[in-house]
């Protein structure tokens, strides 16, 4: 394996000096590209002379055109397109390029940009994953794709089925390969890989190198280049400045809390950063409605809406970005003051990356994060990793938000007394002062300007408190009820190194009660059993990647030779069945409902107990 290290201050001769044809530089001009990233100078050679490539970079780094660009000038080199077309004029089947992802959103995000990318060259794009009505994937698969971009999951489901034919597939590309990883795809990718022509081309990108992802490389890459590309050096004086907090909260109160924490911090420009694109729908009509000018940002918008919110961000017509990972890496915001992690991310870079865009060139910024009580651990162990402390704080209460409320109508008031501009209303003040004294007149108007400010809003319960969580003893309960040594728990939680690259970690466990192992699980039943072929990997995969919770959520999972029962999070169980109603699992469509059963042990079922069962 022949290693290529770059940092980010690599000589960039722009993108004509990377061998791309004219068409797509005509396009990346149009776009405003002027010059490669470190990882798009490095990649961008190799793969269009045909080279395998093990790529490690950190995320937002501008991977996507990275690979997009070389894999559609290989794809469409030497393809006359009237050679291509029938005598109506449709594509002829043939893929010639596949490109894996871990979520819909960014198949969606990937196709987008491809598409961009590939329109000066005739290139046909066809995004597939689940969630969407498979039959729709059916006919634009049969009407011919020169690239397809897919999750795992439903890129097995076409292959069982026929539609998605890869013999003439002669690029494949693996994207946030640890993401997929982390998310049960293992088998799955597999499965593909082999179905794939033996002699192609093939790259891998991955924020971290891990034994796992070597392992993959290994089997399926054919002396790959490696690349790995440096994080920017902080200049002297820039090290950011910022204040990172946690709050612990219910989920139920989330809400709540996170608008009495900016009505406590004033921020000028925030992003707030959410798992799902339906989370951030909600929550920007929510902060929206409390008063906020608030700015949705995901994948499901087109260019032109996305530049438009952005516009609004950035001339400061909105104060709230609320936003997905995917739809936020490569967003250039000259500042931003604060940054909330609505929900945990799910590995310590995330969370880096995230707060790297507050308290940039020295400025001050601060990082909040809305913590459920289970993620206390999660928010130990981006500690350990970052070398960090997160100060753990109380959500504000009535008394505080009141409070400061009060501070800004002072101040407020203090910068009118200052500027003098207030002639025009002294009239009122000598009317009132022969009958009220001045300091009633004035506290008077005190209490006006602060119900005024308010806006109408009542903050009238406060927030439970939860009880912070102590360090587990040296041996612990497990959550089927058996003890454990607490070893098993520092392992599944081992870090990644400071070098970067990721200690491989245990999977985590399916088994006993509490979904996640913390508890308060919901247990689903799921039409599909051994006799469909359904593996524990087809179950996570499918609910982490429809629904959008993190697979670590996912509990024990009971396999019977006719239905599967999986525990996930009570308070996520309607969003799974909802996520997992047009969804198909083995290329079948699933059935899917709260089960009726009493206990995994139990005999009590639809359909008369759990026979033949396979715990997991």
């Amino acid at each position: 394996m022949t290693d290529i290290t770059t940092s980010t201050e690599a000589d960039n001769a722009g993108f004509a000096a990377l061998g791309l044809a004219e068409p797509l530089l005509a396009v990346l001009t149009a776009l405003g590209y002027e010059e490669p990233t470190p990882i798009q100078s490095a990649a961008i050679p190799l793969l269009l002379a045909g080279r395998d490539v093990l790529g490690q970079a950190a995320t937002g780094t501008g991977k996507t055109a990275a690979f997009a660009l070389p894999l559609i000038q290989r794809v469409m080199e030497g393809t006359p397109r009237d050679e291509d077309e029938d005598a109506r004029g449709r594509r002829q089947p043939g893929t010639g390029g596949l490109v894996l992802v871990p979520t819909r959103e960014l198949a969606i995000q990937v196709a987008e940009a491809m598409h961009r990318y590939g329109r000066g060259l005739g290139c046909c794009v066809v995004p597939v994953y689940g969630g969407q009505d498979i039959r729709q994937q059916l006919r634009a698969l049969k009407r011919g794709a020169d690239v397809v971009v897919a999750t795992p999951g439903r890129a097995l489901d076409h292959i069982r089925r026929g539609s998605m034919a890869l013999d003439t597939v002669r690029v494949v590309v693996l994207d946030e390969a640890d993401e997929m990883m982390d998310m049960g795809f293992a088998e799955d990718l597999e499965a593909i890989l082999e179905s794939v022509p033996k002699e192609r081309q093939t790259a891998l990108f991955s924020a971290t190198i891990a034994p796992r992802i070597a392992s993959l490389a290994g089997r399926h890459l054919r002396n790959p280049e490696h690349i790995a590309i440096g994080r920017e050096p902080v200049a002297p004086g820039s090290a950011p400045k910022v204040r990172q907090v946690a709050y612990v909260v219910q989920r139920q109160h989330k809400v709540a809390a996170l608008g009495r924490i900016l009505d406590m911090e004033s921020p000028t420009s925030a992003i707030v950063f959410c798992r799902t694109r339906n989370e951030v729908d909600t929550l920007s009509e929510t902060l929206a409605a409390r008063g906020y000018r608030a700015e949705a940002l995901h994948g499901g918008l087109s260019q032109e809406q996305r530049d438009r919110v952005m516009r609004r961000f950035r001339d400061g017509s909105s104060e709230l970005l609320i936003a997905t990972d995917v739809a936020a890496r490569g967003l250039d915001i000259e500042h931003v003051s604060h940054v909330v992690n609505f929900d945990i991310p799910t590995s310590p870079e995330a969370y880096v990356h995230r707060i790297g865009r507050t308290g940039r060139a020295g400025r001050e910024g601060v990082a909040i994060s809305l913590a459920e009580p289970r993620e206390q651990r999660q928010l130990r162990i981006i500690e350990q990793v970052t070398k960090n402390k997160i100060r753990l704080e109380t959500v504000p209460t009535v008394v505080d938000l009141r409070t400061r409320r009060l501070e800004l109508t002072r101040g407020a008031l203090q910068e009118i007394l200052t500027g003098g501009d207030f002639e025009e209303f002294r009239v009122v003040v000598e009317a009132l002062s022969d009958e009220y004294d001045i300091v009633d007149i004035a506290t008077a108007a005190v209490k006006l300007a602060h119900e005024s400010e308010e806006g109408g809003v009542t903050e009238d319960d406060d927030i439970p408190t939860v009880v912070m969580r102590e360090e587990r003893p040296s041996r612990t309960r497990s959550a089927g009820g058996s003890d454990r040594p607490a070893r098993f728990e520092r392992d599944r939680e081992r870090p990644r190194r400071e070098d970067g690259v990721e200690s491989e970690r245990p999977r985590p466990r399916r088994e006993g009660k509490g979904a996640g192992g913390g508890g308060g699980g919901a247990r689903l039943y799921l039409g599909l059993g051994r006799s469909a072929g359904v593996r524990p990997g087809d179950l996570v995969g499918a609910i982490a990647n429809e629904s959008g919770i993190d697979a670590r959520k996912i509990g024990a999972i009971d396999i019977t030779d006719r239905f599967s029962i999986v525990e996930v999070p009570e308070e996520d169980v309607e969003q799974v069945i909802d996520a997992l109603k047009n969804a198909t699992i083995r290329g079948r469509r699933v059935m899917v409902r709260r089960d009726r059963g009493k206990d995994f042990g139990d005999k009590e079922s639809k359909g008369g107990g759990y026979k033949g069962k396979k715990k997991y």
